[in-house]
Order: structure tokens, then sequence, then C-alpha cells
């Protein structure tokens, strides 16, 4: 079968290539993708190449397709997991693997180690160590872009259980996000803050009392509380707040004001920022722990660091890159029972933009960027498809779908552009 997708070559050199897959092996699985999200880490990879942590030395020679945030259907089963999957059952995919022998040992991950699958592609080649590890997924929910951000969504799922606090006395740790406790999230109106609030404030076994979420950017502050509102938060027990430290003379004193002073049990960095750590640093509680969830560029980013309080106030500091495949499987299930991640997209693009798309990632504002890789369409925010509507009647379609939904992507605008993409 033949399949088109995005291949790393080296630096900065991705191409879109239609090739013809091998047959499949008894031990392997041919899949059709749907949709794939371009992920930061992606743009890394693609601006690093061979000397990324993922990315085979020899891509050069033999390229590697790309996407590693993606979900569709299964057509076809070798004989060895005949029983337990079937064509035809939709699926996400665990990326990070972890394990030895693979074409860069233990960081092996689809959409960055493999020549035959990855997520911006028509058509894959599962290959056995993915089910050997478990790490195929089923999904029984609505949809297909929900399984697709699963992957983020396990993100800050492990995120928040990687958080640990202690007994003073005691050298047990106590794993996870204080139950009833204070949480702040800075920077936290991107992507991955949102899913994370998303998650916080719909989780039913533990959540915060109080959930600060900070950025310097008000209108990203007011479309965040549009979407995870301190109402819907209020119904489940939180007090929510959206802070623009922008405006405030001492974010720190304003902030740990906001817990009567006694500071924030959980505090997560979402912009790799050295003022955003240090304020993090600053505002933490006593047996605090500040994650610092987001991934630099800069292999010597620093950031000031009070170890007074380290040794004095049980400041911990942990950090997270991805979640594990129990984490997925959580988010997975939550979505199946209608958690909707649909307020991390804010643009929709067919496979013929991921190239463009993903070199300039950080250069394109907004949130998500999800990608049908079936379908031929520039990669257009969800505000512009009513302008893109004068003149293109499946635009017009979508932006009424997506007004009835707050704005927001959803599955029957999904299912509305696989039917009508051909018209665009």
């Amino acid at each position: 079968m033949k399949t088109k997708a995005v291949r790393l070559y080296g630096k900065d050199d991705l191409r879109l290539e239609e090739f013809e897959l091998p047959a499949i092996g008894e031990d392997e699985i041919l899949a059709k993708v749907v949709c794939d999200s371009i992920c930061m880490s992606s743009y890394k990879a693609s601006h690093q190449a061979d000397t990324h942590k993922r990315v085979p030395r020899d891509v050069a020679q033999n390229p590697v397709i790309i996407g590693h945030e993606f979900a569709g259907e299964i057509v076809e089963v070798g004989a060895k997991w005949a029983d337990r999957f079937k064509a035809g059952e939709k699926f996400s995919i665990q990326p990070a693997l972890n394990y030895e022998g693979g074409p860069v040992g233990v960081l092996s991950a689809p959409g960055y180690s493999y020549k035959y699958i990855g997520g911006d592609a028509t058509y894959v080649i599962i290959p056995n160590e993915v089910m050997e590890h478990g790490c195929l997924l089923n999904y029984t929910g609505k949809g297909y872009y929900p399984a697709s951000l699963s992957e983020p969504l396990s993100c800050v799922i492990g995120a928040m259980h990687a958080n640990y606090h202690i007994t003073p006395g005691s050298y047990v740790h106590k794993m996870e996000i204080v139950d009833g406790g204070c949480m702040a999230v800075l920077a936290g109106v991107g992507p991955m803050g949102l899913a994370a609030v998303n998650y916080a404030i719909n989780r039913r076994d533990r959540k915060p009392r109080l959930l600060v979420v900070t950025d310097i950017d008000q209108s990203r502050l007011d479309r965040a509380a549009s979407l995870y509102t301190p109402e819907h938060a209020a119904e489940n027990g939180i007090e929510l707040k959206y802070v623009n430290t922008g405006a405030m003379a001492d974010p720190v004193a304003e902030l740990k004001a906001l817990t009567g002073g006694a500071g924030y049990n959980d505090v997560f960095v979402f912009a790799p920022v050295a003022p955003v750590v240090e304020q993090a640093d600053g505002i933490l509680a006593f047996d605090g722990c500040l994650n610092f969830f987001a991934g630099p560029s800069k292999t010597d980013f620093k950031a000031p660091l009070n170890f007074y309080n380290v040794h004095y106030a049980y400041t911990h500091v942990v950090g997270t890159s991805g979640g594990n495949t129990d984490d997925m499987k959580e988010a997975l299930a939550m979505m199946g029972e209608g958690l909707d991640p649909a307020g991390l997209v804010t643009h929709v693009g067919g496979i013929n933009t991921v190239i463009d798309t993903t070199l300039n990632l950080t250069s394109i504002p907004g949130g998500k960027k999800l990608i049908y890789t079936h379908v031929e369409m520039p990669l257009t925010p969800i505000a512009d498809f009513a302008e893109k509507g004068k003149s293109n009647p499946v635009y017009a379609a979508l932006a009424e779908i997506c007004d009835r939904n707050k704005g927001l992507w959803s599955v029957e605008a999904e299912e509305y552009l696989l039917a009508h993409a051909d018209k665009l």
C-alpha cells in the first residue's frame, strides 16, 4: 500500500513524499492515520535532526516519519496480534516506548525514530515492539481528535502524578498533588497549560481547593476563562482564578496573598523562562513541590533557586517529560467518558501544511495545530472560518458548527470536514 508522509532527512529538511509501504509481517499492524496534533517536540526534532536524542544518527540515509500525537483506525492485523486487535478499531499510540534495542536505544519513539510509523502520514506500519510494550491503545470514544490529544493530556497527567510531598521526620514520599491544597499553573494558558487546567478541574480522585492560573497576556487569559470557567470549577469544589502577573507590582507577594500568605503546595511552570521559575520558587509553601514542565531548547538553561528553603522549608523540584502508558490510558478513559480537549485546538490544516507548520511552530500564535492527514487545506485558525466561508461553503458550515460549540473544534466539525474536504 502507498502512503503519503512527511519525513525528516536532516536539520530543517522535511519532505512530503509518497512511497510504497512493505507488506506487514505477522507481528505488525497496518493502520490508517486520521489526525495528528503537532507538538513542540516535533519542532525541536526537526531543527536538531540527528543530534536529537530520539532521532537516528543515520536519518539522512534512512529518513523517519515525524509526528507522535496521532490517532486513526486499524486496517490489517498480523497473525501474532489477531486475537488482541481487529480491523476497524480506533487507536492511539503511546510514543515513549522506552525499550532496549531500537534504532536509537532506549529513546526510540514513533514520530522520531521509524521509517514506517509516525503521525504525519496517511498509512503506517505499527511495529511489533509497540504492541509488545502495551503502547497500542484502543479508543472507544467519539471522533478521532480526542485520541490524538490524549498524548499531550497524558503529559500533564504524568506531571501531576510525579509531584510529591513528605512528612517531616519520615523518608516516605507521598506522590501526587496535595488533595485540597493550593495549586498554581504559571504561564498556563498555552496548549499544555490549558490541558493541565482541564484535567485538574475534571479529575475525580483528587483536586486542589484553589487553582491559580497565570499569564501576562490578558486576551489569552480571557479565552482560557471562557473555556474552563470558574463557575464550572466551583461546581467541582475548586476556586479557580485567572491572574495577569504582568499587571502586578509584586507578583510573588500578590500570588501568595491569594493563599492567605501560606503559599502553594504544587506549582507547575509551563514556560522555560528564568523569571517564571524564580517566581514559582518564591510562591511555594512549606513542603511545596515545583514541577518544571516546560522543556527548554537551551541545554544550559538555568534559573535561581532558594536553597535555604530546599534545606529548611522542604522545597522539592521535579521535572517531567511526557506521560507513561498508564497516564495515556487515564487520558483515553476520561475522553471516553466525555472529557473534551477541544480547547487546546486553535488551528486545523491538512497534510500539505505539516512542513511549514512544524518548522515555524514557535512563530504561529495560538494553541494546538491539528492536522488531518487525508485532507489538503491551508492551516487555518478556527477564528478565520467565517471569513473564509464567504467564498467557500465548507468553511461557512465549519464556522457555524464551531460557533455552536463556543468557537471550538468538535466531533461534529471533524466529521463534516472529513466528509467534505474534497470541496475545499
